[in-house]
């Protein structure tokens, strides 16, 4: 029998007060693998939440961030677009941001610092691919429709892949045209990184969040749920951590 625990947590990055959702089982013993959640680009909001707490449910240690400060959530498409292009703006406070939050998870009493993955939605997505092209202490990564090119190091950049990463896409993502896979591929085989891509047939942008569809059709964005496209990525993902942490 489970026990989910959860916590609103607020830390600090820098100057910057963030608000994060722990979620773990206190029916578990022991310590266990600690993964970070990043929230697509309308903020940390229940989606995020949700996820943390289905991978409390797998025998996890879960920490959703909060990469906009103050737990900000947006309230339409054009809020959302500026939260998230002043945190990209400025990519090595987002590193810090996101260091932060491994840190805090690492700091856990149930988490085993050495054991540590990553996954992310949307803009998530393209930040833990980031993170794991800039060398820092992961496991795995998983991104779920993604922004790829976050993971694209500019010239003179980056450093030693070590995580190893899998990339879920909708084969009718509008987001992601063909030449930012082919940038993805080729910044991931130049690094001789242990990667996956894996295309979903038929589906869009959003296609792991219920209520994609309903956002898409609110603010007019080619978005839309697939619940068989989330069912098997949730599914591979759970394979591939079980597989790195040997749970």
């Amino acid at each position: 029998m489970s026990d989910i625990q959860t916590r609103e947590v607020t830390y600090q990055a820098g100057d910057s007060k963030m608000k994060g959702f722990l979620a773990w089982d206190g029916a578990v013993t022991g310590q266990r693998p600690g993964v970070l959640v990043v929230h697509e680009f309308w903020g940390l909001n229940d989606y995020a939440r949700n996820r943390a707490e289905m991978l409390a449910e797998l025998g996890y240690t879960a920490l959703a961030v909060d990469l906009y400060g103050e737990g900000k959530v947006a309230a339409d498409r054009d809020e959302a677009a500026e939260l998230m292009n002043q945190l990209l703006a400025d990519m090595p406070e987002c590193r810090a941001r996101f260091g932060a939050a491994l840190d805090l998870l690492k700091a856990h009493e149930t988490v085993d610092e050495n054991c540590t993955a990553a996954i992310g939605y949307c803009m998530g997505g393209g930040i833990v691919l980031h993170m794991a092209r800039y060398g820092l202490d992961l496991d795995v990564v998983a991104s779920f429709h993604g922004s790829l090119p976050l993971a694209v190091a500019p010239a003179g950049e980056g450093a030693e892949v070590t995580a190893r990463i899998v990339a879920y896409n909708g084969a009718a993502d509008s987001f992601i045209p063909a030449e930012a896979i082919t940038a993805f591929k080729a910044e991931m085989e130049k690094t001789g990184a242990d990667y996956q891509f894996i295309q979903l047939p038929g589906a869009l942008h959003g296609f792991s969040n219920p209520e994609a569809t309903a956002k898409g059709e609110q603010f007019n964005m080619p978005l839309q749920y697939d619940a068989l496209a989330d069912t098997c990525s949730w599914a591979h993902m759970r394979l591939l951590l079980q597989w790195t942490f040997q749970q």
